[in-house]
């Protein structure tokens, strides 16, 4: 069973079995324009691929944005492509908010 966990003062959305860490999504907040959950990237350990983890943790990325009012503006390729696959899940991010996720990678190179 696997089992997720978001770490918002790390800023990783984690899966784990059994206690260990098999995969996650690296993301960060926004404030303005709106407020924003940015994935910027998703990583499956190898012995665990295949196993739906990915999704699963875009599933739960969508889904803590939704319970908390937040926006989600995808930079991670992955998610990029869950989002599309996935509309009703995964309602689609503003040009401005996506803009603004962009500006801040590039003022901030850290936020990869």
């Amino acid at each position: 069973m696997t089992e997720i966990k978001d770490d918002r003062a790390r800023g990783v959305l984690e899966a784990r079995e059994d206690g260990e860490v098999v995969g996650h999504i690296v993301y960060f907040t926004l404030a303005e324009p709106e407020a924003a959950l940015v994935p910027v990237h998703t990583e499956v350990v190898s012995s665990h691929e295949g196993k739906g983890i990915a999704g699963a943790l875009a599933t739960e990325l969508y889904a803590v944005a939704g319970r908390e009012g937040l926006a989600v503006a995808p930079l991670c390729p992955y998610v990029v492509k869950w989002a599309e696959r996935h509309p009703e899940q995964a309602p689609a991010a503003s040009v401005e908010l996506l803009r603004a996720a962009l500006d801040k990678v590039r003022t901030d190179p850290s936020a990869w």
